[in-house]
């Protein structure tokens, strides 16, 4: 079951031939004679690794991401655009159906509101979800919809659980192509730091992995109030999320009982962080609460050398998104204070302070190609081809390694293929030096999930 050779690949600097039986890495040497019952891929010489791990990602959004208007770069760039792409919307969808969109920054056309959206489709619900992902925009329509108070602005922050309860049942997301798209990536593990805060959200992602729909390992955070759930099968448990949002900041007394809570449980925290009094507040907490073993600061946009310093004092993780100098950069060079800029997104001041850093993409929120994630911690290249924060490039070696921790240990020794280890894996098409002097994920030929193949490019 599952016997496949790898003939000739390189590992760890060395080219060897690699044998996989039953989903396990049995051989690793220089030569080896494969039967008749085993499927042979040749390298030639091309790296083998580890499948990669995205340490923070959204697997539900990233569905629902699929099947809605995209109102963000590159698609739309303005307020033409906005309205062309939601005018065909509403000329393709049935009555009564809503239109759902995401990716919206205020810099593509100013703050949108009810009375904004009124105007672009006044008929039809509408409801828009920002870049952010913190904050839903809905017309007229699609707040009556929900029973919401209709002269209002429309803009509802945190309103996840209320919009899934009150919208028109829907088909469940479709997992399939998440799974298919990571697997081309390269990707054989996720964590899903979404705060849910009911367990009907895990039993969607627990099915979709038992029918294979998310071959990926899953290991999931969930809300405060999921801290001492049960786990459905085929997930693992991660850390407690807890969200920060700028809006609405809780005291520093709940946010320390929130983590004292998540310990208590046997579990660490992972707090998100994407302003520096977000992560001034969650290092307070942290002083008073006491960290354990796998806390987490969610993203760690702005980082500088005092702060860095107290987060390693404190033995956390950071685990952040790189790819956002590439994706967003260049507004970030027009709006972010100019004192705040040389940190944001930071890695190698973190590392240079003993912080274990791991890298991820906040699909959908990001683009969910992790690769891009490791180019752009190496160029510190924006859209438009300027620097941000250049003083925080790492090599390309160190880039990808922050993608090859283990789930449980983001930030932590990078895995390699070795005998005995679960054969996730991922065939490039080059040696690692020569793919990583231009990282894409065009790199990559082969994806293995415990043995099986989950993607092969054709």
């Amino acid at each position: 079951m599952n016997a496949i050779g790898l003939r000739g690949v390189e590992v760890d600097g060395a080219v060897v031939d690699v044998r996989i039986s039953a989903g396990v890495v049995v051989d690793v040497a220089p030569s080896i004679r494969f039967g008749k019952d085993v499927e042979v891929v040749e390298g030639a010489g091309s790296a083998l690794l580890p499948g990669l791990h995205d340490h923070h990602v959204h697997l539900l959004a990233l569905a629902a991401a699929g099947r809605s208007v995209r109102l963000g770069p590159p698609e739309v760039v303005d307020e033409r655009g906005v309205a062309a792409a939601l005018a065909a919307a509403d000329d393709a969808l049935p009555a009564g159906a809503w239109i759902r969109a995401v990716g919206y920054h205020d810099s593509v056309a100013g703050p949108l509101d009810r009375r904004r959206l009124d105007e672009l489709v006044p008929r039809r619900p509408v409801r828009i979800q920002h870049r952010s992902g913190a904050l839903w925009i809905l017309n007229t329509a699609a707040l009556r919809a929900i029973g919401r108070d209709a002269f209002g602005d429309g803009r509802l922050h945190g309103a996840d659980r209320e919009l899934r309860d009150r919208l028109p049942a829907d088909d469940p997301p479709d997992l399939a192509p998440v799974g298919r798209e990571l697997s081309a990536y390269g990707v054989t593990g996720v964590t899903d730091a979404t705060p849910f805060s009911s367990a009907e959200d895990l039993d969607l992602l627990a099915g979709a992995r038992a029918r294979g729909e998310l071959p990926q390992h899953v290991q999931v955070t969930g809300g405060p109030a999921l801290a001492g759930a049960d786990l459905p099968p085929g997930l693992d448990r991660g850390p407690v999320k807890v969200l920060l949002s700028d809006h609405d900041l809780p005291p520093l007394d709940d946010l320390a009982a929130w983590m004292t809570v998540a310990h208590g449980h046997g579990r660490p925290v992972a707090v998100h962080c994407v302003t520096r009094v977000a992560l001034v507040l969650a290092l307070a907490a942290w002083d008073e609460a006491g960290a354990r073993r796998g806390d987490r600061v969610e993203h760690g946009a702005v980082v500088d050398a005092q702060l860095a310093r107290h987060v390693a004092a404190l033995g956390l993780t950071v685990v952040t998104q790189p790819g956002f100098v590439a994706e967003r950069g260049d507004r970030y060079l027009a709006e972010v204070d100019a004192a705040d800029r040389p940190h944001l997104w930071p890695c190698r001041s973190l590392l240079d302070a003993g912080v274990a850093v791991a890298f991820s993409t906040d699909a959908p929120f990001g683009g969910a190609d992790p690769w891009h994630a490791v180019a752009a911690a190496v160029t510190r290249r924006t859209a438009e081809g300027r620097t941000l924060g250049g003083s925080e490039a790492v090599d390309a070696r160190t880039a990808l390694s922050r993608l090859l921790g283990e789930l449980g240990d983001p930030g932590g020794a990078p895995r390699q293929v070795r005998c005995g280890m679960a054969a996730d894996l991922c065939l490039l098409d080059e040696p690692l030096d020569s793919a990583l002097a231009h990282p894409s994920s065009e790199h990559v030929v082969l994806t293995l999930q415990g043995g099986a193949v989950v993607h092969r490019r054709r």
